[in-house]
C-alpha cells in the first residue's frame, strides 16, 4: 500500500534542486517539491502537502491535513512511517 502523509513545508533548502524541508508530525524531512511548485518556491513555505517517498505529491489544505493525520494515527498507519523517518533523520545527524 502506498502511504501519503501530510507535512507542512517549513523552508526551501535547495531551490535549484527543488528541495524543501517538510515537518511531518514533528519529524523534519527534505522533500522534492517539483510536483507542487507553481511559482516561487518560497510561496510553498507554510503550505501543507501529501508526502510520499521523499516527494511532495499534492497540495492539501490545513483542515484536510489535520483530518488525515488524525485518521492515520487512529489506524496506526502513520506510526511506522514516522518511526522510519525519525530513524533516517537521526542517522543523517550521526545520532544512530
Amino acid at each position: 500500500m502506498c502511504l501519503g502523509i501530510p507535512g507542512q513545508i517549513v523552508a526551501v533548502t535547495d531551490a535549484a534542486r527543488m528541495m524543501a524541508m517538510a515537518d511531518v508530525s514533528g519529524v523534519r524531512r527534505e522533500v522534492n517539491v517539483a510536483c507542487v511548485a507553481e511559482g516561487a518556491l518560497e510561496d510553498l513555505v507554510g503550505k501543507w502537502v501529501l508526502v510520499h517517498v521523499g516527494f511532495a505529491m499534492a497540495l492539501i489544505d490545513e483542515e484536510e491535513a489535520a483530518k488525515t493525520l488524525e485518521a492515520l494515527h487512529d489506524l496506526g498507519e502513520a506510526q511506522e512511517t514516522l518511526a522510519q523517518m525519525a530513524e533516517g533523520a537521526a542517522a543523517l545527524e550521526g545520532r544512530a
